[in-house]
């Protein structure tokens, strides 16, 4: 097999050959090696390979799902085999290793995925770019020197350049969203609490992070969800999911849906005209299939949400990375963690516990203002992001002048403005790569549904899939084109 064969196939199709036996886990496991041997120096999205993995793999270890075989990466956040190296993309947390495994690897194992390395991540995964100080900046697959989206840009840029067909992903406020429109990726963040990640906490960043994965075709995406959407022993509530599997369920077309179409400036960003029409462009098809759509409006105080967001999510940061400090043996400073982040350390450490509660008070009001959209509508549909990938620089966490007097403004705004409502919401939320721009990146739309309801959201995008087809978009930092 090819390195462009190779890269051809979604996960399902190479994990059929393993079935097959056209092709072994093992030769897979190489061929992503080589993969990375030619592209990646120029994407620079993989930072750890596991030689056990790959010329030490033991196939007979893999776990039968139907995945089996199929070349994988980890995000380098959280920490989720133990024994593995854990860094989160810092320098203070160089060398360190996970303490235990979570129910997310366990399950990931499972579905068969061979998890030979770990992807390229910002620092903490607090940024919309993957820049770092310690591993270098990751490039868009589509322009070298672009951003490829943050956080899980390594991941979703890995899948684009033909590295391996399906990457681990995390959302707490885009992060698996971002990359896969600026990469022109497939990115679905899963509703609140229906991806465990447990047994060391109950939910990632107080409920409004998910655990899933990036991809290149629904179907895959699809499948993944049925490995890794089963509870675990422990977690604090189970929400409802279909009597289908969500991989039958997604090849069968939707009911006629009720689509608002959100061009608002939730945030203040206005959206690139290009972004705008490519959206209106998606609703026009959709329209075409049967559904109603029109425009919508959501009622959010924007500038309350993410005030209330940044509080929630740094809300004893500093308690945290002191405790990094404690296990690396290393210590906070300007050696050690980015300007930007840095900064938020110190700030971290005055949001006292009636911040916190004021916080999620005002997160609370404006979730339910947000949920009335809901009522009127089953699908939200909007840009992913307001602006399609920059060159890199834009939202770098060592960006002179930035800090967390004025984070939001200068780094998060214009990526976020989409997708973080639905991390606080709670709501499942997708990107899809449905057009593309004159600066030669893509532009991802965004779908929305109700809690619990992403098998809707996969039956709509399958969809989408099929009349605005993106599978033979090949970037220019791509093993078959390098």
């Amino acid at each position: 097999m090819n390195l462009a064969e190779y890269a051809s196939y979604d996960a399902l199709g190479l994990a059929e050959l393993v079935a097959k036996r056209q092709v072994s886990p093992k030769e897979l496991a190489l061929a992503a090696v080589a993969a990375i041997e030619r592209v990646d120096g120029a994407v620079n999205a993989v930072v750890e390979l596991y030689a056990d993995r790959i010329e030490g793999l033991d196939e007979a270890r893999l776990g039968s799902g139907p995945f089996r075989g199929v070349p994988f990466l980890i995000k380098d956040v959280f920490g989720h085999e133990k024994g593995r190296k854990i860094e989160f993309g810092s320098r203070l947390c160089e060398g360190m290793l996970v303490e235990s495994d979570t129910c997310f690897a366990d399950l990931l194992k499972a579905a068969g995925v061979n998890i030979l390395g770990r992807s390229a991540a910002p620092e903490y995964s607090m940024a919309a770019t993957t820049e770092s100080a310690l591993y270098g900046n990751t490039s868009n697959p589509w322009k070298q020197g672009w951003s490829a989206g943050g956080s899980t840009g390594g991941g979703m840029a890995a899948v684009m350049a033909g590295i391996v067909p399906i990457a681990h992903g995390s959302d707490i406020g885009g992060s698996i969203r971002i990359p896969a429109s600026w990469c022109g990726g497939v990115g679905l963040k899963p509703s609140r609490m229906r991806v465990s990640i447990g047994p060391v906490v109950d939910e990632g960043g107080w409920g409004y992070s998910m655990n899933f994965v990036q991809t290149k075709t629904v179907r895959d995406a699809a499948a993944m969800l049925d490995c890794v959407s089963i509870p675990q022993p422990g977690d604090p509530f189970i929400i409802p999911r279909p009597d289908e599997p969500y991989a039958t369920l997604a090849t069968k077309s939707p009911n006629k849906l009720r689509i608002g179409i959100i061009l608002d400036a939730l945030l203040g960003i206005e959206v690139d005209p290009e972004v705008a029409h490519a959206v209106q462009a998606a609703g026009k098809v959709l329209a075409d299939m049967g559904h109603s759509v029109e425009t919508a409006r959501v009622e959010v105080d924007g500038e309350a949400m993410v005030r209330a967001t940044t509080d929630i999510f740094f809300f004893g940061f500093d308690s945290r990375l002191d405790g990094y400090a404690r296990r690396s043996g290393r210590k906070v400073g300007p050696d050690t963690l980015e300007p930007v982040i840095l900064s938020v350390y110190e700030a971290a450490k005055q949001i006292t516990v009636e911040r916190f509660i004021a916080a999620n008070a005002a997160a609370n009001t404006a979730r339910r203002r947000m949920g009335q959209f809901f009522t009127r509508y089953d699908i939200w549909l909007s840009p992913t992001t307001a602006r399609v990938a920059e060159p890199w620089g834009r939202y770098h966490l060592s960006r002179p002048g930035v800090g967390w007097h004025n984070l939001i403004d200068e780094l998060f705004k214009a990526p976020i403005q989409y997708t973080i409502p639905h991390n606080v919401m709670g709501t499942p939320a997708m990107s899809l790569p449905l057009a593309m721009h004159s600066t030669g990146v893509p532009i991802g739309a965004q779908i929305a549904a109700k809690p619990a309801a992403e098998h809707v959201l996969l039956q709509l995008a399958t969809a989408l899939e099929a009349a605005m087809p993106w599978r033979d978009r090949v970037p220019p930092l791509h093993v078959s084109r390098i």
